[in-house]
């Protein structure tokens, strides 16, 4: 039983001492700026918006060869 209350008390040591670290390393850290982080989710936006576009084409293209393909493979005795 006395076991069992000193894994315990060493779980609760080691989870204080894992918080503590990481307050300490949360410190350390360089948080970017107002400015920057809506410069870098604008192009993120974008990114997502003109990848979306392309692919959309790509599917368009793709879908239109495909059903070309079938109709001409269709259309042979």
């Amino acid at each position: 039983m006395t076991d069992f209350f000193e894994k315990v008390k060493r779980s609760f040591r080691n989870t204080i001492e894992f918080l503590k670290d990481t307050r300490k390393e949360l410190k350390n850290v360089s948080w970017p700026g107002r400015r920057e982080v809506t410069g870098t989710t604008l192009v993120v936006i974008v990114s997502v918006f003109f990848f979306g576009f392309f692919l959309f084409i790509v599917d368009i293209i793709a879908k239109n060869g495909t059903d070309y393909i079938y109709r001409a493979l269709r259309a042979q005795p």
